[in-house]
């Protein structure tokens, strides 16, 4: 992404700060694995959010109006040694002449030089909870800077929370962020398609699992945005499942939930289908109910109409659709009223979606839904699952589990489905699974 984008972001951040503010934003921790091997590091969103810069131990400093630099970037400094072992680092000059900071400064010497960087400024902008060690350091700063009132120099009086700011900027997506969104969406709709052409009878569930992995990487989303969910038969009904190593039966359905990251941002797809290719009529009544419900809550989403409405259209379709197929009993509306549906359909339709797979962003504000505006993405996400040991439900109805998910981008006159690449029509999917079987 061009460092002219994280330019504007900081920019924007900036001037909603105001004047006689600074900002610190750390990166995330490099976090163990076992013994000595880490987890491969992914920075923390909200500072790739603003930065672009991806190594660890690292923080962004913002001084809005500041004579001597706005953008202060802490990071490591380049060691030639440690760089045979561990990859090359940016090192304080590459962090000004890559990454556009004003001055770069050692992490080393943090506590040299931050402390005085809050002088004189009124409110420090800070996500408390964030950073365990930052959390520390901050309060001891300012009693620090407290202590040298005699010299005229005054200390923070308020720390604010970054969140407030940072993440409603990060919930309007820019152009340049849609497009790595829409890229994201169309490997992970395409890994699910494979998908669909791989799976048959007696294959084990972690077999989709490398496969979708394997594509992903292929297309240079080395990282998943989440642990997939490989879900076959009656697994389909556990909504976390992720330990994807059982057998999959010809005449179940597999479920799955999976997408993956690029450029740091991610997608989020689910998609339900036969494992032999071929839907039974329970599955189909079943599916198309869920696939309704998502046509429903999708034709919702668009500027001027709140984030609860998809939900709302979704509910009703499901609880009308188990009315008429016996699963539940009662008038629709009643049963709206009572949240009768919450025995097949547990969780919500949607959430937002960005750098973080449930990204950041109110729901409501002030008890009120959020309403949608041009730049927000979120998933609609509608399902139904019916557990295997389902008292008073009729056996071909048990032990199926269905949701099917897309990413949905609110425009200026309505929406796009960026994942809409993947098919999920039930003559689409059984044509793609039987398409080498027909030849």
């Amino acid at each position: 992404m061009n460092q002219s984008e994280f330019k504007k972001r900081r920019q924007r951040l900036m001037r909603k700060m105001g004047k006689g503010s600074i900002a610190i934003v750390p990166t995330a921790p490099v976090r163990q694995r076992n013994s000595d091997v880490d987890h491969r590091f992914r920075p923390d969103s909200d500072f790739i959010y603003l930065t672009g810069f991806a190594e660890p131990e690292a923080i962004c400093v913002l001084r809005p109006g500041h004579d001597e630099g706005e953008y202060l970037l802490f990071c490591r400094e380049r060691d030639p040694e440690k760089e045979l072992w561990d990859g090359l680092r940016a090192g304080l000059d590459g962090a000004k002449e890559r990454y556009g900071a004003d001055e770069a400064y050692p992490i080393t010497e943090l506590e040299q030089y931050l402390p005085k960087m809050l002088e004189n400024h009124q409110r420090v902008f800070y996500a408390i909870g964030s950073h365990e060690e930052m959390d520390l350091l901050l309060p001891k700063w300012i009693r620090q800077v407290r202590n040298m009132a005699r010299a005229g120099i005054t200390a923070p009086k308020e720390i604010v929370a970054l969140d407030h700011l940072l993440h409603r900027l990060r919930l309007i997506k820019s152009k340049t962020e849609i497009k790595a969104m829409k890229k994201s969406a169309d490997i992970a709709a395409d890994a699910h398609n494979r998908l669909m052409q791989t799976c048959k009878p007696d294959m084990s569930e972690h077999r989709l699992e490398a496969e979708f992995h394997y594509r992903c990487a292929l297309d240079d989303a080395r990282e998943l945005s989440y642990p997939s969910i490989v879900a076959g038969g009656s697994n389909a009904c556990i909504l976390h499942y992720t330990e994807n190593d059982a057998v999959m039966q010809d005449g179940d359905m597999v479920l799955i939930d999976a997408g993956c990251e690029y450029d740091y941002y991610a997608s989020d797809i689910t998609r339900t289908f036969p494992v032999n290719g071929k839907f039974t009529t329970p599955q189909k009544a079943l599916y198309q109910l869920v696939l309704d419900a998502q046509y429903a809550a999708i034709d919702k989403v668009k500027p001027g109409n709140h984030f609860n409405e998809p939900h709302e259209a979704a509910v009703k379709v499901l609880t009308k659709g188990l009315v008429k197929l016996g699963l539940l009993k009662g008038q629709p509306a009643s049963l709206i009223k009572k949240e009768a549906y919450k025995k097949f359909f547990m969780h919500r339709t949607s959430h937002w979606l960005g750098m973080d797979v449930h990204d950041v962003g109110d729901y409501k504000v002030n008890d009120d839904w959020l309403c949608f505006e041009p730049g927000m993405v979120l998933t609609i996400e509608p399902g139904l699952y019916i557990a295997a040991g389902s008292k008073g439900v009729a056996k071909k109805w048990r032990g199926i589990g269905i949701r099917i998910e897309d990413d949905v981008l609110v425009t200026k006159d309505g929406n796009q489905v960026l994942s809409s690449n993947s098919v999920k029509k039930i003559d689409e999917i059984e044509a793609l699974m039987n398409h080498d079987a027909e030849r």
